[in-house]
C-alpha cells in the first residue's frame, strides 16, 4: 500500500505537468483546483501516514492524518461535483441552448442528491464517525453523478459530435472508474478500516488506472471537434432552439388597448372601404 501511494503521487505529478502544459486549466478550472489539492495534500498525508508507526509528534500523527485525510476527502467530493459540470458543459458546447438549460438542471440534481443523502447519517455515533459518514454520503452522491455523466456521454457521443479520444470523454472515463472505487470504499469501510484489506488495494488500483488513462489522454494530441450536421427536422436541434429561447425576453412590443372589440374595428375598416368603392362608382356613372 505504501508503494502504491507513492506511485499515485508520481502519477498525479505527471498528469499535472501534462495538464498545465496543454493549458487545460483554462477549459477545466475545477480540475486544475483538484490537481493542486491532490498534489499539495498527498505529501502531507504520506508524511503523517509513515509517522504513525514511528510515534512521531508524541503519537499525534494519527490525529493529524485523520483530520487531514477527511478534510481533503470532503473537499474532493465538492470539487468533483464542479468537475462533472465542466465536463457536461464541454460536451454540449455545440448546443449552447441545451448547455445552459442542462447545466441548470445538473446543478439542481446534484443539490437534491446531496440533500437526500444527508438525512441517512446516523446521529447516535461520535462526532468523528459522523464526519466520516457525512463525507462518505457526499462522495457517494457525487459518484452517482459521475457514473450518470459517463453513461450519458457513452450514449450520446454521435449525437453531440464527440469522439472517444477527446479530453471530456477521457476525464469522464477516469472519474467513472474512480467512482467505482469510492462506492466500494463507502460500502465496505464500516466493516473494516484497515489499509491492508483487499478492497483497499482494489480501490488504489482503480485510482492508478484512472490516472494512467488521464495521462494518456493528456499526452496524445486531441482530435479536432467535428462539426455537428443535423437535418432541419432534427429533434435535438428543435430542443436546442427551445432551450435557447427559454429565459430570454426578446424584443418587447407595446400593445395599445383597443376601444372596442377587435371585430368591431375590422367591420369599421371594411365598411369604410366599401363606402369608398360605392362613391367611386357613383362618380364614374
Amino acid at each position: 500500500m505504501s508503494g502504491m501511494c507513492v506511485a499515485e503521487f508520481a502519477l498525479w505529478a505527471v498528469f499535472g505537468c501534462l495538464f498545465w502544459r496543454r493549458r487545460l486549466q483554462l477549459q477545466f478550472p475545477a480540475m486544475g483546483v483538484y490537481l493542486c489539492l491532490r498534489l499539495a495534500a498527498m505529501p502531507i498525508l504520506l508524511y503523517f501516514y509513515y509517522g504513525q508507526g514511528r510515534n512521531w509528534f508524541n503519537g499525534y500523527c494519527y490525529d493529524f492524518y485523520f483530520y487531514s485525510y477527511w478534510l481533503v476527502y470532503f473537499a474532493s467530493a465538492v470539487i468533483l461535483c464542479f468537475i462533472c459540470i465542466e465536463i457536461f458543459r464541454s460536451a454540449l458546447s455545440s448546443f449552447p441552448g441545451l448547455q445552459r438549460l442542462g447545466t441548470v438542471a445538473f446543478r439542481w440534481v446534484a443539490l437534491v442528491s446531496v440533500v437526500l443523502s444527508l438525512p441517512t447519517i446516523p446521529l447516535e455515533h461520535s462526532w468523528m464517525l459522523m464526519m466520516t459518514h457525512t463525507a462518505f454520503r457526499l462522495m457517494r452522491s457525487v459518484s452517482i453523478l459521475e457514473l450518470c455523466l459517463l453513461a450519458f456521454l457513452c450514449l450520446s457521443l454521435n449525437a453531440l459530435g464527440l469522439s472517444m479520444r477527446e479530453i471530456p470523454f477521457g476525464l469522464a472515463l477516469g472519474l467513472g472508474i474512480i467512482s467505482s472505487g469510492d462506492f466500494l470504499t463507502s460500502l465496505l469501510w464500516s466493516r473494516s478500516a484497515s489499509t491492508t484489506d483487499l478492497y483497499q488495494f482494489v480501490t488504489e488500483s482503480l485510482i492508478l488506472l484512472s490516472l494512467s488513462i488521464w495521462i494518456v489522454y493528456s499526452a496524445l494530441p486531441e482530435p479536432a471537434r467535428k462539426s455537428v450536421v443535423l437535418p432541419a427536422h432534427s429533434i435535438i436541434l428543435r430542443w436546442n432552439e427551445i432551450a435557447s429561447a427559454l429565459g430570454h425576453t426578446g424584443t418587447q412590443v407595446a400593445v395599445q388597448p383597443s376601444g372596442g372589440f377587435v371585430l368591431t374595428d375590422v367591420e369599421k375598416t371594411i365598411e369604410t372601404v366599401l363606402n369608398r368603392k360605392l362613391k367611386n362608382r357613383e362618380s364614374e356613372t
